[in-house]
């Protein structure tokens, strides 16, 4: 492994997002659609939160792989993409190594982090990236 090789060369750079006038039944569905569990949330490309699938299924109590949709879920409907988002969340700049992403990520048992260069979303990096770098190592 190169110990300072950026997650610039890994991290997933066509990031779907939400905003605040989704819906949680449109990132749910979004999420399905793109086979992805965490979607940040921006205003323009500016970050100001992340949701996560899991986020979704603590709530809903839905089956994650569930084809029925989720549209009258009653939580739903109360609640909205600013109440369930992790704000401010933590993120990494383009540079961070990969390897300083890897013990991050261990540490805190996060699955993402959105990669920011001057205040503006360029990317997220994942366990699902980091796993399919080392096993190319392999």
């Amino acid at each position: 492994m190169k110990k300072n090789e950026p997650i610039s060369s890994i991290m997933t750079r066509e990031v779907v997002t939400l905003t605040l006038k989704d819906t949680l039944y449109s990132a749910e569905k979004r999420m399905k659609k793109n086979h992805i569990r965490h979607m940040p949330v921006v205003d323009k490309d500016k970050l100001i939160g992340l949701i996560s699938l899991s986020d979704l299924q603590r709530i809903s109590f839905i089956d994650a792989y569930s084809k029925e949709g989720t549209e009258d879920t009653p939580v739903y409907n109360m609640l909205g993409i600013r109440d369930m988002m992790i704000k401010n969340p933590l993120t990494a700049s383009p540079d961070t190594t990969i390897l300083e992403v890897s013990k991050l990520l261990a540490s805190k048992e996060f699955h993402s982090l959105p990669v920011v260069e001057d205040d503006k979303l360029v990317g997220i990096i994942t366990t699902t990236d980091l796993l399919h770098y080392f096993i190319e190592l392999c």
